[in-house]
């Protein structure tokens, strides 16, 4: 994996760009008396590429990859979680330049609290070895750790501190450009048709991550696959957005005319007070066909990312809910 495979989050790749160049050459860095980062924080909503992110960097670097999750140190025999964070960097040490992974920090790195157990909680030890290896007596030049989570705030301040997680990495959900950029990659690997433009499925997958982004691409080939086409076309990726959006289409289910009409006049009702309020969304679908636990959905999509929220659409947005 190398940053070629890693699209949509160009700020992370830049502040991660460094830690390859140190990897490849860190006389460059020692001459003028800087120290690189021993850790680097990755924090961002799950499915954002933070795993991929961090594997890139040791692909780019083309140091060892050591790769092991939070929940891995925790064990039920006390002391072994400890002994687990020694054994990983007695081996990394072994092995410098590289590169340590800890996947979902937060199941070991959480504050210590006054907890009823005087402290003796195996994961506090588990965590107070990882801070001694961190920034300990020895100094362990060489060994960069970097650590994903998806809630920084509630980390212990010990291992947040300069010197054991010096950076935060901040990977983001991806903007209409990079959700292009991530669709372009997934695509590679599927034949498309020539109707299929990237640019207008970014425009209609506001709030994707890159992981939804991925999956969106193989369920679109999966409906090529069952209609026994040769290519996936903007057919297929349209039935792929609506299932992972509004729920897959539940077929067997059988509706009356009264059930399908009274649907219809529950839907229109969202839909029209949807299209009359100030500042609402446009409707992109309305639909009486059954889909996961609903028996109809009326869709709004927004025209473009929105970061925050005027009071005048909140209000426009309850109004639609209640047509």
């Amino acid at each position: 994996t190398t940053f070629a495979d890693v699209a949509g989050v160009d700020e992370a790749k830049e502040d991660v760009q460094e830690l390859v160049e140190f990897l490849r050459d860190p006389s460059r860095f020692q001459k003028l008396g800087g120290r690189i980062p021993r850790g680097v924080l990755m924090v961002g909503q799950p499915g954002t590429g933070k795993t991929l992110l961090a594997k890139a960097i040791a692909g780019e670097a083309k140091v060892p990859f050591f790769s092991i999750s939070g929940s891995d140190f925790v064990e039920m025999f006390v002391g072994v979680g400890a002994s687990r964070v020694r054994d990983m960097f007695d081996q990394a040490k072994k092995q410098a330049p590289c590169i340590i992974f800890i996947d979902e920090i937060d199941a070991v790195g959480r504050h210590r609290g006054a907890g009823l157990g005087g402290g003796h909680d195996e994961r506090e030890q588990t965590l107070n070895q990882l801070l001694v290896e961190m920034d300990g007596f020895e100094v362990n030049d060489g060994v960069i750790v970097i650590a994903a989570t998806n809630r920084p705030d509630v980390l212990d301040p010990a291992l947040l501190r300069p010197g054991r997680f010096d950076r935060q990495v901040v990977v983001g959900l991806p903007d209409i450009r990079g959700r292009e950029q991530i669709l372009k990659v997934h695509m590679r690997k599927v034949p498309l048709s020539e109707d299929v433009v990237a640019s207008r499925i970014a425009r209609g997958t506001p709030g994707f991550s890159g992981a939804d982004l991925a999956n969106l691409v193989n369920e679109a080939a999966l409906f090529a696959a069952r209609a026994g086409v040769r290519t996936v076309g903007m057919t297929q990726f349209e039935l792929a957005k609506d299932k992972i959006m509004m729920g897959a289409e539940r077929k067997s289910m059988v509706m009356s005319e009264k059930e399908k009409r009274n649907t219809a006049y529950h839907e229109a009702g969202h839909a029209i007070v949807g299209r009359l309020v100030p500042e609402h969304d446009p409707v992109y679908k309305v639909s009486i066909i059954p889909r996961g636990r609903a028996l109809g959905v009326t869709m709004f999509l927004p025209e473009e990312d929105r970061y925050s929220h005027s009071r005048r659409h909140i209000i426009s947005q309850v109004c639609s809910l209640f047509g």
